[in-house]
């Protein structure tokens, strides 16, 4: 990091974190304040900050405004990837993969509740070694018969010590899938969603899923090949957030002390379904208004 940077007065209200590695200094956790990241001082991660909430019963947000470490970094800089830092998941396990389920329903964003399934439908994206951060590539893998963005909300939960499901916060997402594989064959549609995808680059606490008015494009050679706005949360969706929550962790598998699950709330738009297909090189980018910095991925 850079030591000539001065720290400055931190917004008390900042509500955003992020989680960035580098190669000398390890991972840390930083918030969010304008051009500034500030680093936090007494854990490393999201993870063992919000685990340390849950056994203190304290708001996670009071826990890290507390714990400032004076180091201040150039967001500007560490988000445009020309520094040594580079960007991790808003959130993950960050001792086992297997301890971080990532997955998503399809709620559909019809503008009433009316004629809505019993449950949301259910799919399993993969563990924590399928989730990327902003600036890492999202892979067509050679099995595959196409790859496509989905511009998402994702959730963000852990288990208390007592199975508790606690919520964390709301993250930008692109739940990266294969949709040519669902149109071949319907019954193939889980074997589509098997994919790398991404979340971030930050992560919201206590983030509002109603009035979220987003963006996604795609560029091919640095110029814009497709784009949409979109909106999304509970005034579109069939079933609200609390509603997604009640049906993920009804199950006792999902409710294991110290797991850690990111869910993928429901998209409205995809390229695929306006006739593009992506290629390597392809650059998604990915904002919602109110929660921060865009998320940007490579096809690979």
């Amino acid at each position: 990091w850079s030591s000539d940077v001065c720290s400055s007065d931190l917004d008390p209200m900042s509500t955003r974190i992020v989680q960035i590695i580098h190669p000398e200094y390890g991972r840390r956790v930083a918030i969010v304040n304008e051009d500034e990241l500030h680093l936090l001082s007494a854990y490393r991660t999201a993870y063992h900050f919000a685990m340390a909430a849950i056994e203190m019963g304290a708001p996670l947000r009071d826990l890290l405004s507390t714990d400032l470490s004076g180091i201040v970094l150039d967001y500007n800089e560490v988000h445009a990837l020309k520094s040594g830092w580079r960007f991790l998941p808003a959130f993950d396990h960050p001792t086992e993969l297997s301890k971080c389920h990532v997955s998503g329903v399809g709620n559909g964003h019809t503008g009433t509740k009316a004629g809505r399934p019993v449950a949301p439908s259910w799919f399993y994206k993969g563990n924590g070694a399928h989730l990327r951060a902003h600036g890492e590539p999202l892979t067509i893998p050679p099995y595959a018969i196409g790859g496509a963005e989905e511009i998402e909300v994702a959730g963000v939960w852990v288990i208390s010590p007592q199975g508790r499901p606690v919520p964390v916060g709301l993250t930008p997402g692109n739940e990266f899938c294969d949709p040519a594989t669902e149109a071949a064959d319907p019954r193939m549609r889980s074997h589509g969603k098997l994919r790398t995808c991404s979340i971030g680059p930050e992560l919201v606490l206590d983030g509002d899923f109603r009035g979220l008015h987003g963006a996604v494009r795609i560029e091919r050679t640095g110029k814009r090949l497709w784009n949409r706005d979109v909106t999304t949360g509970e005034q579109l969706t069939q079933f609200s957030l609390a509603e997604l929550e009640g049906f993920l962790f009804r199950y006792d598998a999902f409710r294991v002390p110290g797991d850690t699950h990111v869910l993928y709330l429901g998209a409205s738009v995809c390229s695929y379904n306006e006739g593009v297909r992506l290629e390597h090189g392809d650059e998604i980018v990915i904002e919602w208004d109110g929660l921060g910095r865009p998320l940007r991925n490579v096809i690979s």
